[in-house]
């Protein structure tokens, strides 16, 4: 589960059955698989396509706990969450490094914040399109046209899609335009 998501849903067979945050949906798929141990249920991220696998043990309030939402942020100095990697450059590129005010780490670390800003337009589109294409798979993967819907999803041809996806169940066609769109 990617720790940025805020959104989730869950799909009992081709039946949303839950949408919003993933405590919610959490109870909500407790709720439905205790009144049908059989029932197939799925949990996605909705930014990220995923399956979300779900502790379900314990009470309603031991679940909801479990997946309430991170504490507010507390005083003091933020905790940024910097992750020390190893990168390896030729030494013209630590020469140049060095020379840059604020060193390596922060020169670094702007270059990586402009890059993506400057592949954001795009780049935000493509992990909608894969995103949308992960949930289709799980849920569609052998449903009639999947592969004509799947060419139509990646050649951005969105009518051609909602036409391939007209005979599919409603809600799995609704989520993943839903997906798709962000």
């Amino acid at each position: 589960m990617a720790a940025a998501e805020s959104q989730f849903v869950a799909f009992a067979g081709s039946e949303r059955i839950a949408f919003g945050p993933l405590g919610e949906v959490a109870l909500a798929v407790r709720r439905r698989r205790d009144a049908d141990p059989h029932a197939s249920l799925l949990v996605f991220g909705r930014e990220s396509g995923q399956v979300v696998d779900l502790d379900l043990r314990g009470d309603a309030a031991e679940i909801a706990a479990r997946y309430a939402p991170a504490a507010a942020a507390r005083r003091g100095r933020p905790k940024l969450g910097v992750t020390a990697r190893e990168v390896t450059l030729l030494p013209r590129h630590w020469d140049w490094l060095a020379r840059q005010p604020g060193g390596a780490s922060v020169t670094l670390r702007r270059l990586v914040e402009a890059a993506a800003k400057a592949e954001a337009p795009g780049g935000d589109a493509r992990a909608r399109t894969e995103a949308a294409y992960r949930f289709m798979s799980a849920m569609g993967g052998d449903l009639p046209g999947f592969e004509e819907a799947a060419r139509a999803l990646f050649a951005n041809d969105r009518t051609g899609l909602a036409d391939r996806l007209a005979g599919w169940p409603a809600d799995i066609a609704a989520e993943t335009l839903a997906i798709l769109e962000g």
